[in-house]
């Protein structure tokens, strides 16, 4: 039984169709009703009308990626209970369709971070960058955080002030949207507005996170083991804290203790190899081998670090993240269950003809068949040589 082949589609809107990714081989869509407000329950007849066009062209949806957590829930609000009766009430609609695997992430504020969304390599495609003398940049001179300058190495710094001064207001100002775009608002954020979350997520810090998520996962594990839906929580992208925010999925051992502080065969884990491969410490295979009972979804996809930290988006099988060997362990897990685990290659490098098209960041169709392909064929040369 191989790996189930999926691809994200961010529905009728998304530039790349639904024939497209059929072309590309993929037989699973990732999909989410994404004109649902944060906190809201999501209709059954909306569900329905998605599952309806995915089928209709051929597919099937497989993962809910993502049911947004509300920053209510995550951070332990006066509305808290109103959401979460809301996300009890979206899971049992989906699985009255028939969807039982969901994504959703714990991250605070900010659901992805990257400083350059148009990094240009060496063959002329593009790739998402994150670069931390950037960051810097947007936190001491943009986003203006109280002893920010603590958070950051002295390498860093001294090359901070030195690249802001050679910026120009365009430069800046892309700078600022290319990190805010990582806020999942429906309607955009101030700098005031992401100021006063990190405000609130300093005083809940990094102890008082982790226990939220376990009040949010003991609040809907029943629901869960009802509907026979399997939650499947993305790590930190990147894996580490910026602009002083806590994370607390962003290792081996914080996934392990996530799975382990609500023990429930329901609480599983989306593994994404590009988001665990930006942290040198990360070892994806080792960290699939510990949590991989527990993987219900993967997102596969590569990264290249340089001796700073700073990381580009690589091609699927060539950057720092062993994805032979994580391919190798996952077809062997895969071995085990009674429903392939389906898996998507995670963003895609804009190239070829996509160059000249406007595309969701990562996610243009070219770059993403060719990922596909590589990870289709290194999937059938381990199962060949395993059979």
């Amino acid at each position: 039984m191989a790996l189930l082949q999926s691809w994200r589609w961010y529905g009728p809107d998304d530039p790349v169709s639904l024939q497209d990714i059929k072309q590309a081989g993929a037989e699973g869509i990732v999909s989410a009703l994404h004109q649902v407000a944060h906190g809201e329950i999501w209709p059954i007849e909306e569900i329905l009308e998605r599952k309806k066009i995915i089928e209709e062209a051929g597919l099937k949806w497989v993962v809910v990626e993502s049911v947004p957590v509300h920053e209510e829930i995550k951070t332990k609000g006066s509305q808290c209970e109103l959401y979460l009766s809301n996300y009890r009430q979206t899971l049992q609609n989906l699985a009255a369709c028939g969807l039982q695997v969901v994504c959703y992430n714990f991250m605070p504020v900010l659901d992805w971070t990257r400083t350059k969304l148009d990094y240009v390599l060496p063959n002329g495609s593009k790739a998402l960058y994150f670069d931390w003398v950037d960051l810097s940049i947007f936190d001491l001179f943009i986003l203006k955080r109280e002893n920010a300058e603590k958070d950051y190495s002295e390498k860093v710094l001294l090359q901070v002030e030195k690249r802001f001064n050679q910026m120009t207001e365009a430069e800046v100002q892309l700078l600022k949207e290319n990190i805010l775009m990582g806020v999942p608002t429906e309607g955009g954020v101030t700098l005031e507005q992401l100021t006063e979350s990190i405000e609130i997520y300093k005083k809940i810090g990094f102890d008082g996170l982790r226990e939220n998520l376990a009040y949010f996962l003991q609040s809907i594990m029943d629901t869960c083991q009802q509907l026979n839906i399997k939650m499947t929580i993305h790590p930190d992208d990147p894996p580490y804290s910026i602009l002083g925010l806590p994370r607390i999925a962003s290792s081996k051992e914080d996934l392990l203790h996530i799975i382990e502080s609500v023990d429930h065969p329901s609480n599983g884990i989306c593994l994404c190899t590009g988001s665990l491969g930006a942290n040198p410490d990360n070892d994806a295979v080792e960290i699939l081998k510990a949590v991989g009972h527990r993987v219900y979804f993967a997102h596969l996809r590569n990264v290249q670090k340089d001796e700073n930290g700073n990381f580009y988006e690589s091609d699927h099988l060539t950057g720092d993240v062993d994805m032979a060997g994580v391919m190798k362990e996952l077809v062997a897990i895969n071995k085990q269950r009674a429903n392939s685990i389906p898996f998507r290659p995670d963003h895609g490098h804009q190239m070829l003809d996509d160059l000249n098209k406007v595309t969701n960041p990562g996610y243009s169709a070219i770059g993403r068949l060719k990922g596909l392909a590589e990870l289709r064929g290194l999937e059938m040369g381990i199962e060949s040589m395993t059979n």
